[in-house]
């Protein structure tokens, strides 16, 4: 008998690198067209924002480093206090409305029950169309009580309806605004994310005997937690920067709406009109900030109610 010793494969060789060294630029080639422009749109005016806020321009020396002097006067600044209270309070009250309404509209388009679901769907979404000046110079409009619908219904009706525009409730009226323009974005928002709900869930809870209310509460909403938790971040970055409907309705508003209603209406005072550029530099960075920790704060309560 004889027997054959089987040699051992030899070990596979790496193909050697293609392209040479210049292959390991190509990345970075590709790379280049975005971070160029992410440079010129997003780095820079924030580099030089956070420059401006450490200087002023005074009448005589001229301009001057001052470190931190800026944001102390922004800090004890009771205009700027006032606005981001407003705004807080704002936020407050109107986001968790239009996300309950547009809640509502997703889950009623998703039942399958509206008859004309996509007439209804786009009629929802078309105010987010509306630029928004149009849209405020049309609210501001109806809310006038000598030349608007809210002035034609009390000679119609011989009563004095409140004024939308008065200091008390100004700012339920731009809520209102705000309201139906953003409640059809965040219906789609959460519409979107119930078409990607699985069938056979809804199938397995039908063959348990669950009713609608429970396959709302039980799959649709678990199944949002996500989307909300984004339609919440977006809104609370646009309460933050609420400026253009206060802005145009302070033309006829003037005794209810201030130069410093709104953060971001108070900064473009201080840049524009009090020829302040370094002081409302600073005023943006601190309210850059704060809309960042807020924002944070809001996905984090939303990551964690979703474990």
């Amino acid at each position: 008998m004889t027997s054959t010793a089987t040699a051992p494969a030899p070990p596979a060789r790496r193909p050697p690198p293609r392209g040479g060294p210049g292959r390991r630029w190509a990345g970075w080639g590709f790379l280049a067209p975005f971070m160029t422009v992410f440079a010129l749109v997003f780095v820079a005016p924030i580099a030089y924002s956070l420059y401006l806020s450490v200087y002023r321009n005074r009448l005589v020396g001229g301009t001057s480093f001052v470190g931190a002097d800026n944001y102390r006067t922004a800090f004890t600044d009771p205009v700027f206090w006032d606005a981001v209270v407003r705004v807080g309070l704002f936020l407050a009250v109107q986001v968790p409305i239009m996300l309950f309404l547009a809640l509502l509209l997703a889950l009623a388009l998703d039942s399958g029950r509206l008859y004309g679901r996509d007439f209804f769907r786009i009629s929802i979404f078309l105010p987010y169309a509306v630029p928004a000046v149009v849209a405020t110079l049309m609210w501001g409009f109806m809310y006038g009580t000598r030349f608007g619908l809210v002035g034609n219904a009390n000679d119609l009706l011989g009563v004095t309806l409140p004024d939308p525009l008065s200091p008390g409730l100004v700012l339920a009226s731009i809520g209102n605004i705000v309201t139906w323009q953003f409640v059809g974005y965040n219906m789609l928002i959460l519409y979107s994310a119930l078409r990607t709900v699985p069938h056979e869930l809804y199938e397995a809870a039908e063959v348990d005997g669950a009713g609608q209310l429970r396959v709302i509460t039980a799959v649709k909403l678990p199944a949002l937690r996500g989307a909300l938790v984004i339609a919440a971040v977006f809104s609370v970055i646009g309460s933050f920067q609420l400026f253009n409907e206060p802005s145009i309705l302070r033309n006829l508003a003037p005794n209810a709406i201030t130069s410093g209603y709104t953060p971001n209406l108070y900064t473009y005072s201080l840049a524009f009109s009090g020829q302040q550029q370094n002081q409302a530099a600073a005023v943006a960075v601190i309210m850059g900030l704060l809309t960042m920790a807020v924002a944070y704060a809001v996905q984090l309560f939303g990551m964690r109610r979703a474990v």
